[in-house]
């Protein structure tokens, strides 16, 4: 049940402010990590959806209190919801542009595909916990996100039904990149995903699909993600 949706005047006006203050510390962020990152600041159409999403919608209201906290948080099902400042990141790292179809892979509770819906024409989203996906979808519904598809399904095969996609962004850890989801991407298209073994330092990169149909990928941060669970 979604029953944390509703909330007071009072308490919107709060979250509003530390929604304020979770932007100044991305900004801060961005800056300690444009060597690595190649971005100063958080582009202006980035900066517009982190500032309209609310975040503290879309985690469970246990964590309502510390929604706005630049770090991630406990969702259920053993999943969390990244931390803002690499949502907004790996927002930019995509290049989204308002004409844009992009493809998430791990929806858990919507919040990275909500804010790209802000962006974008149309966000498909792929998560595979039954439980997690139906009320994600429930809750972007509920929010107003109409131009996002939510579907239980193996992130590992994409969605090839819907490709192919200008980018593709993925919220959890691959030991590799996924060739279904390089070849679900346009000429041009961007990947945004994180490598690397579980409970180790994992590797953010940007893949980015040449015309030939060849890639050049690059390597970002270091960054630690839940595993990217295959589906059976």
């Amino acid at each position: 049940m979604l029953a944390w949706l509703g909330i007071s005047a009072a308490a919107a006006q709060d979250f509003d402010a530390r929604r304020a203050r979770m932007i100044d510390e991305i900004d801060a962020m961005y800056a300690a990590t444009r060597a690595e990152t190649g971005l100063a600041a958080m582009s202006p159409a980035v900066r517009a959806a982190m500032a309209r999403v609310e975040r503290h919608q879309f985690v469970p209201e246990s964590q309502r209190a510390a929604a706005y906290g630049n770090h991630p948080l406990p969702i259920g099902a053993g999943q969390t919801i990244s931390q803002p400042y690499i949502v907004a990141l790996s927002t930019d790292l995509v290049e989204p542009r308002p004409g844009h179809t992009v493809l998430e892979i791990g929806t858990g509770s919507g919040y990275q595909a909500a804010v790209l819906a802000k962006i974008v024409a149309q966000v498909y989203s792929i998560e595979l916990i039954p439980s997690l996906g139906k009320e994600a979808a429930q809750r972007l519904r509920t929010l107003g996100y109409a131009n996002v598809e939510v579907r239980i399904g193996d992130g590992y095969a994409g969605w090839p039904e819907k490709a192919p996609f200008d980018g593709i962004v993925v919220t959890a850890a691959a030991p590799q990149v996924p060739q279904a989801l390089v070849d679900q991407l346009k000429p041009g298209g961007r990947l945004v995903i994180p490598v690397g073994a579980t409970h180790a330092v994992q590797e953010l990169r940007v893949i980015t699909k040449r015309a030939d149909g060849g890639v050049d990928t690059r390597s970002v941060l270091p960054v630690r993600f839940v595993p990217l669970v295959p589906g059976k």
